[in-house]
């Protein structure tokens, strides 16, 4: 998989290494003084950082015949690939309809839920649900809801977690034999994961800037009125 390993590499080359508030506000003061433009800039790169990472440490199991460990990777993948979808939806959403203030001020809340959110009271805000971000992303990519799914099973304790990937039963002699059997069952299918996945978060990542854009400018545009709305909430 000589491309795969091409593209690990180019990933690795553009990871953005900082994000700067300053340029941000030199660009466009009235659009960066709103926080949940440097929020979304900074999810972006976080996303591309942890698929990376994901991605390279899935192949490498993959390489080696771990395939639990590959399907779990790669779920976590498409979850961290939901986040950046769900974030480019949210900003669509504001800026195709012209005075959808409210919008963007749930927004606000949500890039801060998308950057600082979690399940273990670790920080102060409460993580938005992994299924109500895929719920949207299903809407754009029919299906991933159903690949995310699958993965979970071999995730989770289940039948698939754990009866079909550790045990073969000889149902004519009434006998269980307990082995390793993940490989066999689910290494053809890993190739087809990985370049939908990479396929899939490219297009995201590479779509943002022109999504990010216009919300800068519509911000301009509305600036005076989101002032008024945020004072009176």
């Amino acid at each position: 998989m000589k491309k795969f390993e091409d593209v690990i590499k180019a990933w690795k080359e553009n990871l953005v290494h900082k994000v700067e508030l300053a340029s941000l506000y030199s660009k466009s003061p009235v659009a960066h003084k709103w926080k949940c433009t440097y929020r979304s800039l900074v999810i972006r790169e976080l996303t591309f950082w942890r698929v990376t990472d994901l991605i390279e440490q899935a192949y490498l199991l993959h390489k080696n015949g771990h395939a639990l460990g590959v399907r779990i990777l790669l779920r976590s993948a498409i979850e961290t690939s939901a986040v950046l979808i769900y974030l480019n939806r949210r900003m669509e959403a504001i800026i195709s309809v012209d005075q959808k203030f409210s919008e963007f001020i749930e927004f606000s809340d949500v890039s801060s839920k998308l950057l600082l959110g979690s399940k273990n009271e670790s920080t102060n805000l409460s993580a938005i649900n992994i299924l109500t971000v895929l719920k949207h992303c299903e809407r754009k990519y029919t299906g991933i809801s159903k690949i995310y799914n699958d993965l979970c099973e071999s995730a989770h304790p289940n039948y698939e977690g754990i009866c079909a990937g550790y045990s073969e039963i000889d149902h004519e002699n009434c006998v269980t034999k307990f082995g390793v059997f993940w490989h066999e069952a689910c290494h053809s299918q890993h190739d087809k994961l990985f370049f939908f996945i990479m396929k899939l978060y490219e297009s995201e990542y590479n779509e943002f800037p022109k999504v990010f854009d216009s919300l800068e400018s519509w911000i301009v545009k509305h600036d005076k009125a989101l002032e008024l709305l945020q004072k009176s909430t």
